[in-house]
């Protein structure tokens, strides 16, 4: 078998990911998108969906979210936090029940607890992958569309879990819908590689186990981000902000 290790190699070689560092002005119209930071994919042993060992990864990618929630809340620059909510009837195939509506797994993570009261920041709990989908509200309207439109935002910038599912089919959405001009006056779709993670699930764990596929952390982690820049998202290994 070959090891993660060569694989990844393989993988970077052959799908090499350059990525941008990216520069927030202070009258660059900025917003921050945090995807599914909740107990429920990120605390350990918190339902069948979150980690049941330390993961490196996971841990970074909330460390990093805090600081860049930190920084656009001292900006008073507009958040937006998407929590995975379920209603028990309704299934999420291939995955078990997870993070139903008003359980600690729909909540978000100790580290951001926080931003529940702070009057920049919008919550937006969803029942789908797809956060741009999971924004559709009774009446037709778009809570992330009017968010967007609202505060006048021009560039977005995305971290969350997971990195090649939820994080990668938000910003798929998001780049249709802003290349059919529904999102206006939003032009740059951009995602933090350090803030954002995803599950590991060997091989060997899958084959024993009815709920999922294979699921190696690097690999998906990578292709997430390799697929997100492919459909037209800036990729950024670092991000900044200038002073006033």
């Amino acid at each position: 078998m070959v090891s993660s290790k060569i694989m990844m190699d393989i993988i970077n070689n052959q799908l090499p990911l350059e990525q941008d560092c990216l520069e927030l002005t202070q009258n660059g119209q900025h917003g921050l998108v945090l995807v599914d930071i909740i107990n429920g994919f990120c605390t350990l042993g918190a339902g069948p969906l979150a980690p049941i060992e330390e993961s490196s990864q996971i841990s970074g990618m909330i460390v990093e979210a805090e600081k860049l929630a930190r920084l656009f809340c001292d900006k008073n620059w507009p958040i937006l936090a998407f929590l995975d909510s379920h209603h028990p009837d309704v299934p999420e195939h291939p995955y078990p029940p997870h993070c139903l509506a008003g359980s600690d797994e729909s909540n978000l993570v100790p580290a951001l607890r926080w931003l529940e009261q702070e009057p920049n920041v919008t919550i937006r709990h969803k029942d789908c992958y797809d956060g741009f989908i999971g924004s559709i509200q009774d009446d037709g309207s778009n809570a992330f569309v009017n968010w967007i439109k609202a505060n006048k935002i021009k560039s977005i910038l995305v971290a969350g879990v997971c990195t090649d599912i939820c994080v990668l089919d938000f910003v798929c959405s998001t780049i249709s819908a802003k290349t059919r001009g529904l999102l206006k006056p939003l032009n740059e779709v951009a995602v933090y590689s350090h803030g954002c993670a995803t599950f590991d699930f060997p091989l060997e764990v899958a084959q024993t186990n009815k709920h999922g596929l294979a699921h190696p952390q690097e690999l998906m982690h990578h292709m997430g981000l390799y697929m997100a820049k492919q459909r037209g998202a800036k990729i950024v290994s670092s991000v900044s902000a200038t002073e006033a």
